[in-house]
């Protein structure tokens, strides 16, 4: 059972690996081939494996037929539709919803169009439930992220969860409630639940907490709140996840497996039995109360796999049950595959199964616990790293005390509370705040063993091969002492261990401008130095470049400090991200055209300093008489020790653009400019494009942002002078390196990472 879930999985990974979704033709091609070949047993694994790659591949294929009209992308429509599931309440009277559009405006009258939507309401939101039927003015684009080296894949999460469309809801007097009716008995139940937890007499912090771990609501969560899940390891505890799913379940079966005898049931049919009943019957009460899911799903599907087992054998072997759960989550979700969740919570159960091997009657239930926990850190270390690009030091001892914590000390009173809510609300109250209590005590310790940067480990990326290699030695290690593979194991966590991130040689220049939707981030390298020039934009309770592109980036080239920020000027798009920047990592010095407008830190004034090296890199600001706004920022030229250099000059327009070719046109020469201004038709004039004579011009825009930047006669105007143009917004991430004695090289991520999943522009 175990090892043909695991071929089937090969076969699902393997499709998820492809660049591009094979046809309808090489899919049955590929199905009947296996199917002819399923009665040759030493074929058979191959044969599931085809099996799980046809599987994937039709799934993946219905959700690539959802597609948005480009007649409507970006643009302003009416549509029609449901509200699906419990909308997620932000700060600031922001909300992000599922939204099932049914029908679309078109002309003078109405035409169907089923498209699932996440949406966000930016201003003064109203309060929508679940099953609602709404009009709204949206406005909608394909399924699109930024794209960058170790940072989130969105587009990869909007696919797994069935979105193909994202977009955002415009002030309309067209947005109008059309049906209120429609919600589930359940949708009603979880709505009533999260609006008594929202009227609690707590802080807000609490109920946030509360109503993550009854209802799997964490919209109301603050980036503070999750930085320090984040920092500990945490961030399984903090929402419903399979952990709490289980512990139902066995506190369940448990009691009825100890009261069902004593009731004199035991003649209907055996206690276990009975008690497996009731536990699949609690699992799946609780997973609907938290919105069911997709780790709630698993933890069900593991549950029942292990229930089903005792009605009929009276006995529930571990790896069969693992392998018949294992079965049922890819057969029901295919897609799954591409969570982290899925890979952390099935590898988590096999690790506690794998560390009770050989370990039975040997010292104490402590020293158990205290094994399987360390086990599971370490093992867990290498999904880790390829997810995230990091570890967690501190999450050993705090995850020891953690998951007792919430499993026995908060989650059973809450769930007390949610029980004696319809009987009597002040004794379900008294509960609530008793939780929050245990919570807050819980929280303390956290922030007591929390240092930040120094207990979280950035992991360097590793081939495939590197990796593979550390996790077996990781296994081996975590075997039974007097197993002789200790030695072995030593020798196989080496080449992981002593990875180190690739760096220039000294003279050369390596840059990459960052993809952060409408705005600018550039991370300048040389042999041992970083700088930092603008870090995108940040928005309250969303997206902020700095935490969510800029440190994950750094990260993922090893980089623990910022030698030099440089922020070009105050505009939210170059600004934003500095702040989340500078509290997750030191940085050494800060300079802006625009110093005065940095609160969170202390700023000088790019014209204060106008030259510096490093390591045979030569650094200088040009000077201008920009005071206030665009025409403030920084015009930093970097020129390598062979001559060629790249040209940042920020949001500069036309008049100092004038001023800098009139005073310092032999400076200006540059073989990569980062285009001013993200390409408006306020730059980039005819003058400043003859001195400058770059080879390639890089645009920082947005995918279809609301500006229309880059101006494509401005485009054309850099391909008239015979240089290469690339915009982020189709690139990626692009990643330029000169160093001598070979061209530019000029990379552009996500062509060169292509994905069924996503968009190559």
């Amino acid at each position: 059972m175990l090892f043909s879930a695991l071929a089937f999985l090969a076969g699902i990974c393997l499709l998820l690996c492809c660049h591009d979704l094979p046809g309808a033709g090489c899919l049955s091609l590929i199905a009947a081939t296996a199917l002819m070949c399923w009665y040759w047993r030493p074929l058979r694994w191959p044969v599931l494996a085809a099996a799980g790659f046809c599987w994937a591949g039709w799934h993946a294929a219905q959700l690539s037929l959802i597609q948005l009209p480009d007649s409507l992308e970006a643009k302003d429509v009416q549509v029609r539709g449901q509200v699906v599931g419990l909308p997620e309440q932000l700060t600031q009277g922001r909300l992000r919803l599922a939204f099932q559009v049914e029908t679309v405006r078109s002309g003078t009258g109405w035409r169907d169009l089923v498209l699932p939507a996440r949406l966000n309401w930016y201003r003064n939101a109203p309060a929508m439930h679940p099953g609602e039927r709404w009009q709204l003015q949206v406005r909608l684009k394909a399924a699109h992220g930024v794209a960058n080296p170790g940072g989130f894949d969105y587009e990869r999460w909007l696919f797994a969860h069935g979105f193909r469309v994202t977009g955002y809801v415009r002030k309309s007097s067209a947005n109008r409630l059309i049906e209120a009716t429609g919600a589930s008995a359940l949708q009603r139940v979880r709505e009533h639940l999260s609006a008594h937890l929202k009227g609690l007499d707590l802080a807000a912090p609490q109920r946030a907490l509360l109503r993550a771990l009854t209802l799997g609501d964490r919209g109301g969560m603050s980036s503070g709140q999750w930085k320090l899940l984040q920092h500990t390891g945490t961030s399984h505890l903090m929402a419903i996840s399979g952990l709490h799913v289980g512990l139902v379940a066995s506190l369940v079966f448990l009691l009825v497996e100890r009261l069902w005898s004593r009731l004199g049931g035991a003649h209907i049919c055996a206690a276990p039995r009975a008690a497996a009943l009731a536990a699949m019957a609690a699992a799946l009460a609780y997973a609907l109360l938290a919105g069911f899911q997709v780790p709630a799903q698993r933890a069900l599907v593991m549950i029942w796999a292990w229930a089903v087992s005792i009605l009929l054998t009276g006995r529930a072997r571990p790896w069969p049950v693992f392998g018949l759960a294992l079965w049922l989550v890819l057969l029901l979700d295919p897609l799954s595959v591409l969570g982290a969740g899925f890979w952390l919570s099935f590898t988590a159960v096999a690790l506690i199964l794998y560390l009770g091997q050989g370990r039975h009657g040997r010292g104490n239930r402590f020293a158990h616990l205290l094994t399987t926990q360390f086990g599971l850190v370490a093992g867990l270390t290498p999904l880790l790293w390829l997810w995230f690009q990091q570890a967690s030091l501190s999450a050993p001892l705090a995850n020891l005390v953690a998951i007792p914590w919430v499993s026995f000390l908060v989650v059973p009173v809450l769930l007390l509370g949610l029980l004696l809510l319809p009987v009597s609300q002040p004794l379900a109250d008294g509960l609530f705040h008793l939780a929050a209590i245990s919570l807050d005590g819980l929280w303390g310790f956290l922030q007591l063993i929390d240092f930040g940067p120094l207990v979280t480990w950035p992991a360097p990326p590793l081939s495939v091969a590197a990796l593979v290699l550390f996790s077996a030695g990781l296994l081996a290690a975590l075997l039974p002492v007097g197993t002789g593979v200790r030695l072995v194991a030593a020798v196989m966590l080496l080449p992981g261990l002593a990875v180190s991130p690739s760096r220039p040689v000294a003279g050369d220049l390596w840059m990459t401008l960052l993809d952060v939707g409408q705005g600018l981030a550039v991370v300048v390298e040389t042999r041992r130095h970083l700088l930092v020039y603008d870090t995108g934009p940040a928005f309250p309770g969303g997206f902020d470049s700095g935490a969510s592109v800029l440190v994950p980036f750094l990260h993922h080239r090893g980089y623990r400090r910022v030698d030099r920020l440089v922020i070009s000027h105050g505009d939210n798009d170059h600004s934003g991200g500095g702040a989340s920047l500078f509290q997750q990592l030191p940085v050494y010095s800060i300079h802006s055209g625009e110093p005065g407008t940095i609160q969170w830190a202390h700023a000088k004034s790019c014209r204060v300093q106008t030259a510096w090296q490093w390591d045979g890199v030569r650094f200088e600001y040009l000077p201008t008489a920009g005071s206030r706004g665009n025409n403030a920022s920084c015009v930093l030229k970097i020129t390598a020790a062979d001559g060629r250099g790249v040209l940042l000059p920020g949001d500069i327009e036309h008049r100092i653009e004038a001023e800098l070719v009139n005073g310092h046109a032999g400076q200006l020469t540059a073989r990569v400019l980062v285009a001013p201004h993200h390409g408006s038709r306020t730059s980039s004039g005819a003058a400043f494009i003859r001195a400058v004579d770059p080879d390639w011009v890089l645009f920082a825009t947005g995918y279809r942002n609301r500006f229309g930047f880059p101006k494509p006669d401005v485009v054309a105007r850099y391909a008239a002078a015979g240089a290469h143009c690339l915009d982020t917004a189709r690139a990626g991430a692009i990643a330029v390196r000169i160093e001598t004695g070979r061209a530019v090289q000029v990379e552009a991520w996500r062509p060169a990472h292509r994905q069924l999943w996503r968009d190559t522009g």
